[in-house]
């Protein structure tokens, strides 16, 4: 028996859930993991540029969105309504996904920020905030005059820059990944339940990183621990960008949240003190700390009633009379 839409009461007026079927998903998570592998095979085979490795890292970033046009054109999923099953439009209500933006460009900063602090607190990092000795010292290697300058001055001004940065270039490609992972999966998965959701498309997000991840990218670890390190990340991650996600209607907020994490990638490098060298797990932004800050985030939304399935439709209110995107050879 095929179903294409499941009832779901909503606020915003539109009663339904767009249901993809699991032959579509499975398409798209074979292609995604399949491109990426696909695209990492040179940094396998050897040694590569910096630029060159930076440039392979970005492509693999879009490999998900190579899998949304594979099953959007060849297998019609959705049937119609691609934009807003995908949540590129409409942006509506139009006051909620931009402030929601705005949160999904500062929360991961500031998160992350909180993470550092509490990877020093916890013992897991050495930080030296009152000299900042270990950016001191990556700048005098890298030949920077710092006469009469304040280290802080320099990590000032990147920070303040941070929020530029998460925006142009990261997340421009940081669409190449969410256009799949809550653009297309998180919506396609919608309807099986809010939670169902948003920890497989965090999990499938998360196993997409190995290519990398077993290269010691990210972990400093080329077995399948740093992957299972990647996979709870991606998942706690998941479950934020999901909720900015389905709570609007619209990927741009993830899009921006991805951008944003990404900008603060190295940021525990700029308070470390000189010498040290943290244990990547155990750092901040996708470390042990930031698990445990994510998590309370999370529990903090739940008890404030944000993960309610009428309150994460996932889908923008379609005009009336219009209807909304549906998927055939759907099954339950």
């Amino acid at each position: 028996m095929t179903d294409t839409t499941e009832n779901d009461s909503t606020r915003r007026g539109d009663s339904r859930v767009p249901r993809a079927g699991w032959g579509a998903i499975a398409v798209f998570v074979v292609v995604a993991m399949a491109l990426a592998w696909a695209v990492a095979i040179p940094l396998w085979l050897g040694p590569v540029p910096p630029l060159v490795g930076q440039a392979i890292a970005v492509a693999m970033m879009f490999t998900p969105a190579l899998a949304v046009l594979v099953v959007v054109l060849a297998m019609r999923a959705p049937h119609r309504g691609a934009l807003r099953f995908l949540g590129m439009w409409p942006l509506r209500p139009v006051g909620r996904t931009v402030w929601f933006c705005v949160i999904g460009l500062f929360g991961p900063i500031v998160l992350t920020m909180v993470g550092i602090a509490l990877s020093g607190m916890l013992g897991f990092v050495e930080l030296d905030l009152q000299n900042l000795s270990g950016f001191a010292a990556q700048l005098e290697a890298a030949g920077a005059d710092l006469t009469g300058v304040s280290p802080w001055v320099v990590v000032l001004t990147q920070l303040v820059m941070v929020p530029f940065a998460a925006v142009v270039p990261n997340a421009i490609a940081a669409f190449g990944e969410e256009i799949g992972w809550r653009g297309w999966l998180t919506a396609a998965l919608r309807s099986r339940g809010v939670w169902p959701a948003l920890l497989i498309t965090g999990v499938v997000w998360g196993l997409w990183h190995a290519p990398l991840i077993l290269l010691g990218q990210n972990y400093g670890r080329t077995d399948v621990s740093g992957v299972l390190m990647m996979v709870a990340a991606c998942v706690l991650l998941g479950v934020l960008f999901g909720w900015l996600r389905l709570r609007t209607g619209s990927v741009w907020p993830a899009v921006f949240a991805h951008g944003a994490l990404n900008a603060v990638g190295q940021a525990t490098m700029l308070f470390t003190a000189a010498g040290t060298e943290p244990d990547p797990a155990l750092i901040a932004p996708m470390g042990v700390p930031m698990w445990i800050v994510l998590a309370v985030v999370i529990v903090v939304l739940i008890a404030a009633g944000q993960f309610r399935s009428d309150r994460l439709t996932g889908f923008a209110p379609s005009k009336p009379g219009r209807p909304g995107p549906t998927s055939p050879n759907a099954s339950a």
